[in-house]
């Protein structure tokens, strides 16, 4: 007799174990931003639902009702902060995080540059020494760990103190979810530095900032190109000797475009699943997409519980 195939979804045996390292915090109060369509409202009661968030809709509520009504959700003894539009509802929402109503922010249907404007607005009391940046937390079948892909949604071009600003928001973000030590990967094209390649020169001084004690935490390499970052093969093809090549667990882009191209590649073509977080502000913002599917909705709020816990103690 032929055994019955056995097959096991990774996406959701690591969702499952994110849930289990929650289990027991209590729900944080959160302000999802503009949830006027079905998507992004349906992510905040999923998330609701699995005991991670109180949310407080920031929407204007005809609209909000008129979407709840259509989708067949119920928005029923959740908190509604009614506003005029999408620009009034990313100003209120800051207001509430800066004066400690709400843990954390969660993007509506507005646009995400909307949102961070209204984020590090020096009025908003929300802006840190840290510039702002956002991390995808990854997990693909073919790679034995999550890791961390940055910055891939808000800092279009970073310079060399923006890029050790997202290399510290990451190993902050590492800590947080368990990774005492982090392998920090500098991404470039080539793994040598060339004066042509300005990536390369970023990445040396980044491991030398490393070596001075400007950048704690984590352990970092760079310039690498992504095949030695992640496969250890390639990194002895290469003669590359490093205690990060080849085992990453942060991957830092040259720029958006590039951190971009590289997660969405990832999550759809790569069969990853994906949380997006935003770090550097007093309190973790939610970024998904409309495109994302429940579980990257869920575990991103998870990641926001599990930041605004931390900043209780050791605010950042």
């Amino acid at each position: 007799m032929t055994s019955p195939a056995v097959t096991i979804d990774a996406h959701a045996f690591e969702l499952q174990r994110l849930l289990e390292h929650v289990a027991g915090i209590p729900p944080i109060r959160v302000a999802v931003v503009h949830s006027c369509d079905a998507p992004s409202l349906q992510g905040a009661l999923d998330a609701r639902k699995a005991g991670l968030i109180e949310p407080v809709l920031v929407a204007p509520r005809a609209k909000l009702e008129t979407v709840a009504a259509a989708s067949g959700l119920d928005v029923s003894g959740i908190d509604i902060e009614d506003v005029a539009h999408s620009h009034a509802a990313a100003a209120r929402a800051a207001e509430l995080a800066r004066d400690g109503k709400v843990e954390a922010l969660m993007k509506g249907s507005l646009h995400t540059d909307e949102l961070m404007a209204a984020v590090v607005a020096r009025e908003s009391g929300l802006r840190t020494k840290r510039r702002v940046s956002h991390c995808f937390v990854l997990h693909t079948p073919r790679y034995p760990r999550p890791f961390i892909v940055t910055d891939a949604a808000i800092n279009l071009q970073p310079d060399l103190l923006q890029k050790a600003d997202i290399v510290r928001n990451a190993i902050d973000l590492a800590h947080v979810i368990g990774v005492e030590r982090p392998r920090v990967a500098i991404l470039a094209a080539v793994e040598t530095v060339n004066p042509s390649m300005p990536a390369t020169l970023d990445a040396a001084a980044l491991c030398k900032m490393a070596d001075r004690g400007q950048i704690v935490g984590g352990a970092l390499d760079g310039p690498l190109a992504f095949d030695n970052a992640v496969s250890p093969e390639a990194a002895r093809t290469k003669g590359i000797v490093s205690e990060v090549a080849g085992q990453a667990d942060i991957l830092v882009v040259p720029d958006l475009e590039s951190g971009n191209m590289l997660a969405k590649q990832l999550v759809y073509l790569g069969d990853a699943t994906s949380a997006g977080i935003v770090l550097g502000a007093k309190v973790p913002v939610i970024l998904t997409s409309r495109a994302d599917p429940e579980i990257s909705r869920i575990a991103s709020c998870a990641l926001a519980l599990l930041l605004a816990r931390h900043y209780r103690t050791s605010p950042p």
